[in-house]
């Protein structure tokens, strides 16, 4: 067995007095799809964000390929990293929001080469001709000089997408990605990430509400429910023969609203 490329031991997160994480403990192993699920507010996101480095945490310890992601050793102790180590961190991951976030005032290719450029230092040719692949890849290479305004929905989020695989991250973490899209642009983005589960070997975890693509595209799925991993297991074991009374419950919800799983 490899040993994790995530390991979660003990975080906690609140914000005020609403404890959003409570002593949550998780591992990854490299190449594993994973699918995050359960009710608005039960920790998903937050795990992303804070992965992500994008929100701190309180309590705990999260381990990167091995490697402490907000500590340093110093001498005999373990201190809060400074924003150096967090930076070098980050590069390691990838991530993609709900709301695309792209630069509204920058063409296509250039959301895509700006990262590599400025915290790598790639030279723009070479930034541009990767950006190019990936824009392909996505299915946007003939939208390389046209600006956000004039895209899509679907289209800034596979824009997005080229964008968070441009710094080539060992980790991609999806963050509802389609909940914002029309639903008729929903299937556009769900095949890119299709493609990109079956011909990369990636670790990638995805927060999402579309529970029948959850099931078809992770290795594991986690149910959530205040702070807490309240079952876990395949998709199919989860989905089709829930043990917890509370993802049941979860599921029947979701069903009777029309959606697949």
């Amino acid at each position: 067995m490899s040993a994790p490329i995530i390991e979660i031991d003990g975080i906690t997160k609140s914000f005020g007095s609403f404890k959003v994480l409570d002593g949550l403990s998780m591992k990854v192993m490299p190449g594993e799809k994973l699918a995050l699920i359960g009710p608005s507010g039960s920790g998903k996101t937050t795990i992303l964000r804070i992965l992500m480095t994008l929100e701190r945490i309180d309590g705990g310890h999260i381990h990167v390929e091995g490697e402490q992601l907000y500590h340093v050793t110093r001498g005999d102790d373990l201190v809060p990293a400074d924003e150096r180590h967090l930076a070098k961190m980050r590069q390691k991951i990838g991530m993609v929001f709900q709301l695309f976030n792209l630069f509204p005032h920058k063409s296509v290719i250039d959301n895509v080469t700006l990262a590599p450029m400025l915290t790598k230092g790639v030279a723009r040719a070479a930034a541009e001709k990767r950006a190019m692949e990936l824009l392909d890849m996505v299915g946007m290479a003939d939208k390389a000089k046209s600006m956000p305004s004039q895209l899509s929905g679907g289209q800034k989020q596979r824009v997005a997408i080229a964008r968070a695989l441009a710094l080539s991250p060992k980790i991609m973490l999806f963050d509802e990605v389609t909940s914002a899209l029309d639903p008729e642009l929903v299937e556009e983005v769900l095949n890119v990430m299709r493609r990109l589960a079956e011909e990369t070997d990636m670790t990638m975890l995805l927060v999402t509400h579309e529970m029948g693509f959850a099931h078809d595209f992770a290795d594991r799925v986690l149910f959530f429910d205040r702070g807490r991993i309240v079952e876990e297991g395949k998709p199919d074991d989860i989905f089709r023969h829930p043990k917890q009374e509370r993802t049941q419950t979860f599921l029947r919800k979701i069903i009777a609203a029309g959606h697949r799983v």
